[in-house]
């Protein structure tokens, strides 16, 4: 789906209306005895992070989200049921965590205890200032350092309602939020029209994974292979995690004001000529991956392209539909100046990624807990990204233009640049969060429009 914030979505004025856990739910949820379940590495770490961060006086929100349209008159019953539903499937999104001195512990309440409250907010005559409303609601409601953590919303019109859904990350990532639209307009469907759902297995729990995940990187020691991987990457990369390869014009160690980016990169006649280019060598990743590292070092004279590259871990099928943070890193080296070609560099990147995948399925907090205090997160962003995602064939993805479907990221503060590039059955979406300094709108801007004149050189030279 296409990436954009909450302020370039398209916001339309009307009647807000919200939904939250209700007042018993949260009572129920303060009483609750510990779940020892614990937290995901990466859930801790982006936890602690957040606390270290607003302990030092600054609050930078985290959150995710998702919106799309519901078309007609909407039954705000069928809607806010559509949205119990779905939450109940998901164990992560009613559990939490408490501190236990400096630890972490979680509570988890059982389904039937989960109840949502609808409240009419009011009209909203003015699109800038429902917008900014939204965004200032979800950074008090989806907040990493507070429970709950989420916040549905619904902006109703005569002619149909805009559906807002917003998370702390330690509950999605983006693969959760594609599934949404589709699920809650079957859910919705079905409420409107008194069937009964479609029966479907329910998902396997986050919370699970996280504590089947933690104990396999719990056995892991400092000695291990995939350590030992890691801490040369690490000094290759100077002593930290690889920033982007082009100057931005700050400091990558510091917190500072971010900005957005997001628009469509090139059409679907494009996408699928590059993927055919790149597909003997693993597909459009692949040849992102490449052509980045060969225009930093066009752009900025880097020689050697060092990144992480995200990865899911849903290796099982049980996590196939899960809503959760399901993501790992594996690291990548490409020596620019060295490659001859575009197809060299590709075939530098597919092996890389084949030698290094395995080390995404061991959680990266983990593994910088391991190297060492110096390797503790003190920033939202471990390491910039370069992200794919083929959201073609999911549910209701071929609906996704009729239903205004966008991914929503909160911009505000960050030490890195993130792109996130999205293929949808029109074509390959471009969000890049990157600083928001001269330098970095000059480059990021270079990067974009270098990266679409690439895919198209390379697509009409076969």
């Amino acid at each position: 789906m296409r990436v954009t914030d909450i302020q370039r979505c398209e916001v339309r004025p009307g009647r807000l209306v919200e939904w939250s856990l209700s007042a018993a739910t949260v009572t129920t949820a303060a009483a609750l005895p510990e779940d020892s379940r614990p937290p995901a590495y990466l859930q801790e770490s982006h936890i602690r992070t957040s606390r270290s961060v607003r302990e030092g006086g600054l609050f930078v929100p985290t959150w995710l989200g998702v919106a799309f349209d519901v078309p007609g008159r909407v039954d705000l019953d069928a809607l806010g049921d559509a949205l119990r539903r779905w939450t109940l499937r998901h164990e992560t999104l009613r559990s939490g965590f408490r501190w236990v001195g400096d630890e972490m512990r979680r509570f988890t309440l059982d389904a039937r205890d989960v109840t949502l409250h609808r409240e009419s907010v009011g009209d909203f005559p003015d699109a800038a200032g429902l917008a900014q409303h939204l965004q200032d609601r979800f950074d008090v409601e989806a907040d990493p350092l507070g429970w709950p953590n989420f916040l549905y919303a619904a902006v109703v019109r005569d002619d149909g309602a805009s559906v807002y859904m917003a998370f702390d990350h330690s509950n999605v990532d983006s693969y959760s939020l594609q599934r949404v639209p589709a699920e809650i307009h079957e859910l919705y469907a079905a409420g409107v029209e008194r069937r009964a759902v479609r029966e479907t297995p329910p998902p396997g729990s986050y919370v699970d994974f996280c504590q089947g995940e933690r104990e396999v990187a719990d056995r892991i020691d400092e000695e291990h292979d995939i350590v030992a991987h890691w801490r040369e990457f690490i000094r290759r990369c100077g002593g930290g995690l690889p920033s982007f390869p082009i100057d931005l014009g700050q400091d990558p160690g510091t917190l500072a004001p971010q900005t957005l980016m997001s628009e469509m990169l090139v059409d679907a006649d494009a996408a699928a000529a590059f993927e055919a280019y790149c597909r003997p060598y693993g597909g459009s990743l692949i040849g992102l991956l490449a052509a980045t590292g060969l225009i930093a070092h066009e752009l900025d004279g880097q020689t050697v392209y060092r990144t992480v590259v995200p990865f899911h871990t849903r290796a099982k099928s049980e996590w196939s539909e899960s809503v959760g943070w399901y993501v790992g890193g594996a690291p990548v080296e490409l020596a620019a100046a060295q490659v001859s070609d575009f197809p060299a560099a590709l075939r530098t990147v597919r092996d890389q990624l084949r030698a290094n995948r395995r080390l995404s399925r061991v959680p990266l907090a983990r593994v910088l807990d391991l190297l060492g205090p110096d390797f503790r997160p003190t920033s939202p962003d471990l390491y910039s990204i370069v992200s794919f995602v083929d959201g073609r064939a999911l549910p209701g993805s071929e609906r996704w233009v009729d239903w205004t479907v966008r991914g929503l990221i909160r911009v505000s503060y960050g030490t890195q640049a993130c792109v996130w590039v999205n293929r949808l059955h029109e074509g390959l979406h471009l969000a890049s969060r990157h600083p928001d300094t001269d330098i970095a709108h000059k480059n990021m801007r270079l990067y974009v429009e270098r990266l679409r004149d690439f895919i198209h050189s390379v697509t009409a030279a076969r």
